[in-house]
């Protein structure tokens, strides 16, 4: 084997004053082959040496089962469709707007590993959204799932790239793509026929792979474009035991949509190490996936916190059997401590917190107890867990200034790592960057040994009386009061103090709105001043496309006066300025 990059040793023989002069090497290189970190790498070990792993699909009612074998042979057929009958080329995209199925999993496999770019749009998203993440990142082919052709029909005429369909149904589902002056084509028969070898090729490591767009709610959706490097590395990290210690003997319930930071990368581990897949296409509601495990006895998942609330009031109904679950990773806001605690007492189940965004695919780190008990283990969990070993992290105030990573010091994390954005597709935005690191816009402090814990959000922290509020700390409290089912603090303007939180709740069922009792609870979990002094009630927090609380909406809904809002305040409630410190 011939290696890239050599070195030679040279010896001097010369003799000064009648003495031998000593060899001078020069320095040492490796001699480890240079071979690139690649999904092809990934799906060619995965197919073969994990070839019998199933790979289960629910329709709502029934499920059905594949090999990972199968799919590999499956997906080397989609790779040549796509090459020679649509014209996919290296480096091009391919978007899907496609729920969790065994056929989105082949997109998953093919597309990455031929060379091309897999665009998961997001199914949430408005027909804006779609059409702009579609435009900007100029995809040309798109494959949908039968039951979102209506959504795909709204959005199409304003996508001025897409040249061709590919419909995961039937012909009647194609022909009501007619008349869009693209071309149409079915799933199975772009396959059929096809050979099931396809000659996956190397690709430099740090060539695109797969696109996702961030949720857009401050703007315009940004582009992240992941390289087969970071998917490689990132996927090896739930393989870890540090995190979710994924291994063959385990089978991932994937909640996590996988038009959203690749279903957590859980797709792409599961290839690494044999892990077993239930793919619950769009039933991801409390009664089908509370369904799912017990029937299906799956060891690990992930999912907002959203979620799992459902899921434990379900299965709390139902006298449900979750024993089978192991660890839940939760994500995307935090988990209140008093839903973590009856997942663990009443069912036996883990839930770990964990940090992170799409731009750092996304994990950075997580609050994995092992080896801490008590109130130790507790401090950790309900922070956001101690950083990853790839995923570098810093304070940083308002002044650009880095501050001590002491535990103590507050300002807005930094993070930098192989799996961290450095940039968006084809969109300049400067503020997002910081001499090389990521600005995440989370607000809290990094300790000594790398434990994060988040205050808020920098868009979302509640500037009153010359003094910050968080809103988190405030829904977290108004969380654990037995009459509250959900909370959405946010802040509004005010006259005399710029800002005051506004407190949305969500009463648990058959308990009577009592603002003043939440208000003097409140003041005995956060400092008096803090505690709102408007409050609405609502039957269901209005949640963004991944199921975190939609604050702009909220805040909109203020505006409007959408919401009846009392005014009430703690009997222990001091003025802002009483409690202010400046």
């Amino acid at each position: 084997m011939r290696l890239l990059h050599t070195y030679e040793y040279q010896f001097a023989t010369r003799s000064r004053g009648g003495r031998s002069r000593k060899p001078e090497p020069m320095p040492i290189t490796s001699t480890m082959q240079d071979v690139p970190l690649s999904i092809a790498t990934m799906v060619r070990y995965g197919t073969t040496v994990y070839a019998d792993t199933p790979i289960i699909t629910y329709d709502g009612e029934t499920t059905r089962r594949a090999s990972l074998g199968q799919l590999g042979a499956r997906a080397a057929q989609l790779a040549t469709a796509l090459r020679d009958t649509l014209g996919v080329g290296l480096g091009e995209p391919v978007a899907t707007l496609m729920w969790n199925t065994d056929t989105h999993f082949e997109c998953y496999l093919a597309v990455p590993a031929m060379g091309a770019v897999l665009h998961t749009l997001n199914v949430r998203y408005s027909s804006s959204q779609i059409a702009y993440s579609a435009n900007h990142a100029e995809d040309r082919v798109v494959i949908v799932d039968a039951d979102l052709i209506d959504k795909l029909i709204d959005v199409l005429p304003l996508m001025v790239s897409v040249r061709s369909v590919v419909v995961v149904g039937n012909y009647d589902d194609a022909a009501r793509l007619a008349g869009h002056n693209i071309a149409v084509h079915v799933y199975e028969d772009l396959l059929e026929g096809r050979s099931v070898q396809f000659d996956w090729p190397e690709l430099p490591e740090t060539s695109p792979a797969l696109m996702c767009y961030t949720s857009g709610t401050t703007g315009s959706p940004k582009g992240v474009v992941y390289s087969h490097r970071s998917v490689y590395l990132a996927s090896m990290q739930l393989c870890m035991g540090d995190y979710l210690g994924l291994s063959v003997t385990d089978r991932a319930l994937v909640v996590v949509p996988m038009f959203h930071v690749n279903s957590w990368n859980l797709p792409f581990a599961a290839l690494l190490v044999g892990t077993s897949l239930i793919l619950p296409g769009r039933h991801v509601q409390a009664d089908h996936i509370v369904r799912l495990v017990e029937q299906l006895q799956p060891t690990i998942s992930a999912g907002v916190p959203t979620v799992w609330n459902d899921v434990l009031h379900h299965a709390q109904e139902t006298y449900a059997d979750l024993s089978s679950l192991r660890d839940v990773v939760v994500g995307g806001s935090a988990c209140p401590r008093p839903l973590i605690e009856q997942f663990e007492r009443e069912f036996g189940v883990r839930l770990i917190q964990a940090w992170g965004m799409t731009e750092m695919s996304p994990y950075g780190s997580i609050a994995k107890p092992d080896g801490l008990g008590g109130d130790d283990a507790w401090q950790l969990r309900m922070s956001q867990g101690r950083l990853l070993c790839g995923v570098q992290a810093r304070v940083v105030n308002l002044d650009g200034e880095v501050l001590p990573n002491d535990g103590r010091a507050v300002g807005e994390i930094e993070t930098r790592g192989p799996w961290v954005a450095g940039a968006y597709h084809a969109k300049r935005v400067p503020d997002s960057f910081h001499d090389g690191w990521l600005r995440t816009g989370d607000v809290g402090t990094i300790s000594e040994r790398g434990v994060v814990t988040l205050s808020d959000r920098t868009k979302d922290v509640i500037k009153s009386g010359g003094e910050w509020i968080s809103s988190l700390k405030l829904e977290l409290a108004l969380y654990s009061h037995p009459a509250v089912e959900d909370a959405a603090v946010i802040g509004v303007d005010d006259e005399r103090w710029g800002e005051r939180p506004w407190a949305v709740v969500v009463p648990k069922s058959n308990i009577e709105f009592d603002p003043g009792e939440l208000a003097d609870y409140l003041s005995t979990q956060v400092d008096a001043w803090q505690v709102p002094e408007r409050w609405s009630s609502i039957p269901q927090i209005p949640r963004t496309s991944v199921g975190k609380s939609d604050k702009v909406r909220l805040r909109q809904m203020y505006v409007d006066r959408v919401l009846d809002i009392e005014n009430c305040r703690a009997r222990k409630a001091d003025d802002p300025a009483e409690g202010s410190t400046t």
